[in-house]
């Protein structure tokens, strides 16, 4: 069975009343990949905005497996250290990335956030050396639209995430660079500014959905 853990921020858990991009995911591969495959992860929960904590939630699909290693808040800073465990305990073979945003808005620069990414990666192969892993470049968000320096910040470190997955990649633990969503809008694609709503969700689990189906033949396009 193959197994598929989604690392991220807010984006990534997601908050009470959505369904978020790791469920648009599952539903394309349920319709596309031939084998059996579940998502995993040391976490189930969604993020209540109420009680300013992670809740778990039953989804409308039962089977939806809900397994991932997402925080709100959280960033390559905090999911290096814990990485190499959780990807071992959950017998990972992909991991779905998508974190930056929380970095640079908060706790670490452009380069300082690109040496965690290293460090992630380090840490996902010590416990797992054969992980295949995708990441996604921080996408469109408010913030950047509204502060120069930090859209810089945020067109440098995705730079530097190129580099290094291309530096990093090697044949038995290969890595993918996700193409952002090209018609990404803040305006239609979040609720706002920053995460996403329906269309946003779709979006973000396409990019994912496309690099697995161009870059190593799992599932198919992704059509919502």
């Amino acid at each position: 069975m193959l197994r598929l853990m989604p690392v991220g921020d807010s984006m990534t858990i997601g908050s009470a009343g959505e369904h978020t991009w790791r469920y648009r995911l599952w539903r394309h591969l349920c319709a596309t990949y031939g084998g059996p495959f579940t998502l995993v992860g040391p976490r189930d929960a969604l993020y209540d905005k109420t009680a300013e904590e992670p809740v778990s939630y039953a989804y409308a699909e039962p089977d939806f497996p809900r397994g991932h290693l997402a925080g709100w808040g959280e960033g390559w800073q905090h999911m290096a250290p814990v990485i190499g465990d959780a990807a071992r305990r959950a017998k990972a073979d992909v991991l779905l990335v998508a974190l930056g945003l929380i970095d640079l808005g908060f706790y670490t620069d452009a380069g300082q956030t690109a040496e965690n990414v290293r460090a992630f990666v380090a840490g996902a192969r010590r416990t797992r050396p054969g992980v295949r892993m995708v990441m996604l470049p921080v996408i469109p968000n408010i913030r950047a639209a509204a502060d120069d320096h930090f859209a810089a910040e945020v067109t440098t470190f995705n730079e530097l995430l190129a580099k290094a997955v291309a530096d990093l990649d090697e044949p038995r633990s290969p890595l993918l660079l996700a193409s952002p969503p090209p018609t990404y809008d803040l305006h239609t694609d979040t609720y706002d500014g920053t995460h996403p709503n329906t269309t946003g969700e779709h979006k973000i689990a396409a990019a994912f959905a496309d690099a697995l189906h161009q870059g190593w033949d799992l599932g198919g396009p992704y059509a919502p």
